[in-house]
């Protein structure tokens, strides 16, 4: 299963009619329970710099979904967000610049070789360390970037069962994937060479959000992979299931989960 293709469908519509961008993101932030804690732990961070401007690294910013979000709701700020793929970050660009978004701007950076020091009060990593296999040395890159006291939120699949993974030697339902997923000693094991300590951590996708992801997320991805045409059958698809998606991500949303198949890790630099 390879989630690009799909998604570059979705970039190409968004490409020729940008007054649908933003429906677009209102959509990701619905439909992606990755997003409803990632926006909730932002919410979070913006509190802890008090009113002060701060400044924050986009580390790949597809889409440029969370760019939006903070530039409408983490404010006052500056954001520089980077990309690894041209075509998205000319996209994001141009919707950006005719939106009239300003202390906006945009990049294309490989994360293993930025050299960035001491410069951003906030980093935010959505759904990227799981295609990076030197994710050591981007930790090290993230710590130099950072001002002290500064944060990193890491949003990325689990090892109980992100990427689809459940059994030794299963593969990825995403082909894309240089590790199947983190567990939070993992991470911290990470972390503490490159100088950062994590300050929070939350499993994410648990027993409720993991049926949500299959019912909202991997069965439509799914009827996309065997034809583009499927895209007809989808809004009758979410009208029928969405309710109950819903009910079920709202549920993971509000519950504390031991382990799930995502996690959310919040580190700092002292």
């Amino acid at each position: 299963m390879h989630y690009d293709p799909v998604k570059d469908v979705f970039a190409e519509v968004i490409r020729k009619i940008p007054f649908l961008r933003v429906l677009f993101y209102k959509l990701l932030d619905l439909m992606f329970l990755r997003s409803w804690f990632v926006r909730r732990e932002l919410r979070h961070l913006r509190k802890k710099f008090g009113s002060r401007k701060i400044d924050i690294y986009d580390a790949g910013s597809g889409y440029g979904q969370y760019t939006y979000f903070m530039a409408k709701n983490l404010q006052p700020c500056s954001i520089y967000a980077v990309d690894i793929k041209e075509k998205w970050i000319e996209d994001c660009k141009n919707f950006f610049s005719s939106s009239g978004i300003g202390d906006v701007t945009f990049g294309i950076e490989d994360l293993t070789k930025i050299t960035h020091k001491d410069k951003y009060d906030l980093i935010v990593c959505v759904d990227v360390m799981e295609h990076i296999e030197e994710d050591r040395l981007v930790f090290r890159n993230y710590h130099n970037a950072l001002k002290n006291g500064g944060y990193v939120l890491i949003n990325s699949p689990s090892i109980y069962g992100g990427s689809d993974v459940h059994d030794e030697g299963e593969e990825s339902f995403i082909g894309e994937h240089a590790r199947d997923g983190y567990s939070i000693e993992d991470l911290t094991e990470k972390f503490n060479p490159a100088g950062l300590k994590v300050y929070r951590y939350r499993y994410t996708y648990g027993f409720w959000g993991d049926k949500a992801w299959r019912l909202g997320i991997k069965y439509p991805m799914l009827m996309l992979n065997l034809s583009k045409l499927l895209f007809i059958v989808l809004p009758f698809y979410y009208l029928v299931t969405f309710p109950f998606t819903f009910l079920m991500m709202y549920a993971d949303y509000i519950t504390e989960s031991k382990t799930g198949s995502g996690i959310n890790v919040t580190a700092y630099k002292e």
